[in-house]
């Protein structure tokens, strides 16, 4: 405590240019972050599949794998520069202070006195700005879905399930958020200098709640779960889920293709009660045996603890930054800086504190995406013991032909975005070489694969 204080005292300086700092901070990232996107473009330009996917991947296949990479990374160079240019408007137009006032006189205007105070004038701030900056963004998200996924062949939305999913996830947002943000704003108000500590209890709570919720609440209004029939399927899955002791109590298909063609697998749940999600896609498009190895890698992460070790990084991670918080909390000159002189909210601290540790946020992504990487090729080597070598290595070949994702990678690019390696690397960690899982010693070039990844299992 009592260092976080003499830090608090001793960033608190008047006149410190916060805002020159903070936009710094941002072009610094967008221009990194360009900077690897055009490497990567560069390797979406490339005409011939890495020598491990010789004879695995056709060079149809591939070419349209190219053109799905090239086209969302030219939407990605568009979407990032609009997405700057709005962050210095809302910098420079002072949004952030004029929007803080105007909800404020709202405020004064509609609602009774005993229903002023930060608590509500936060709460119509928060969900005016979200309101804003989500029609906001209603261009590159119509784009993405109708243009470029459509393109290609994965988009299944209509317009009106676009619109009805837009309209139920602001409700969402207006139902838990209120309740939420209302919660987190007293906490703070209410338990002085080391609110952090009950803040992060709070984060523990609205975690459980929201892994109990979830399934229950949310997602039936966005997808349809049906338990899965009787028949091979099932009976492989629940004979893994025995053999390893994974405490399974439902087991369910969700209609994925009702909004893509995207395939993928998860669980999810209490320590002592999962529930196993399989995408209808992934079924409609694999045999039985690869569907049950692809769990048996989803599975692998439960077993090798990798969901627990998580888990635990998230809470050291929302505590220290909850802490860090109570440093800026009462940052008189970022507040200032950024055009409050006589309030202080403390939903604008969080978002301009937010804003500071932009930097260290890059490192953990950096750093997690690393460890992502190594517990994947763990998953798989624990799905090789066993006994699904083969069947897994063919369903990450299809799965990487269905969802065209990016079989190569720049290692710079790959090593700060991807969670998962790409195909080729886990091929070889896998051991299979063409169907053959004793191919003798790989080619110098198949070495320099990277260890790398994308986010589709």
């Amino acid at each position: 405590m009592d260092f976080l204080g003499r830090l608090a005292r001793f960033l608190d300086r008047p006149m410190f240019p916060w805002k020159t700092l903070i936009v710094s901070f941002s072009l610094g990232q967008y221009f990194f972050e360009s900077f690897l996107s055009l490497r990567q473009y560069s390797v979406l330009q490339q005409k011939k599949p890495p020598k491990a996917l010789e004879g695995e991947v056709s060079q149809d296949v591939f070419d349209k794998s190219q053109a799905y990479g090239r086209a969302k990374a030219q939407f990605g160079f568009v979407s990032s520069l609009y997405a700057q240019l709005q962050n210095l408007a809302v910098i420079y137009g002072d949004v952030l202070p004029k929007l803080w006032s105007l909800s404020g006189v709202w405020l004064e205007r509609l609602a009774p006195a005993r229903f002023q105070g930060e608590i509500a004038h936060t709460l119509i701030f928060f969900f005016t700005f979200n309101l804003i900056t989500t029609i906001l963004n209603l261009p590159t998200s119509i784009y993405s879905t109708f243009v470029l996924e459509e393109k290609f062949g994965f988009n299944k939305q209509t317009p009106r399930l676009f619109v009805t999913d837009f309209l139920k996830g602001q409700a969402l947002m207006v139902i838990f958020g209120t309740p939420l943000l209302s919660a987190f704003l007293a906490i703070v108000q209410k338990t002085g200098n080391g609110f952090f500590y009950y803040l992060f209890l709070f984060g523990i709570g609205v975690q459980i709640f929201a892994i109990t919720i979830y399934p229950i609440a949310i997602l039936p209004l966005f997808n349809k779960l049906s338990p899965l029939e009787k028949g091979p399927l099932k009976t492989g899955v629940e004979a893994l889920a025995a053999r390893l002791k994974f405490p399974l109590s439902e087991l369910h298909v969700i209609d994925g293709s009702k909004r893509s063609a995207h395939s993928n697998a998860y669980f999810y749940g209490l320590p002592w009660k999962k529930h196993i999600v399989i995408y209808d896609t992934l079924i409609e498009k694999s045999e039985t045996e690869e569907v049950v190895a692809v769990l048996s890698h989803e599975l692998g992460h439960w077993s090798l603890s990798h969901t627990t070790k998580l888990f635990g990084i998230a809470q050291f991670h929302m505590f220290y930054i909850f802490a860090l918080f109570s440093v800026f909390i009462n940052n008189r000159s970022l507040y200032q800086s950024f055009g409050f002189h006589k309030e202080f909210p403390i939903i604008i601290g969080f978002i301009l504190f937010s804003d500071a540790l932009a930097p260290m946020d890059t490192v953990v992504k950096l750093l997690m995406n690393i460890l992502s990487r190594q517990f994947e090729f763990e998953a798989d080597a624990f799905a090789v013991r066993l006994g699904y070598s083969t069947e897994l290595a063919r369903s990450l070949i299809k799965l990487q032909v269905q969802n065209l994702s990016t079989m190569n990678a720049d290692w710079l690019y790959a090593s700060y975005h991807f969670s998962h390696p790409i195909l080729s690397e886990r091929l070889d960690a896998l051991g299979y070489y063409g169907g053959r899982e004793d191919a003798g010693e790989k080619t110098q070039e198949e070495e320099k694969v990277v260890k790398a990844g994308d986010r589709e299992l």
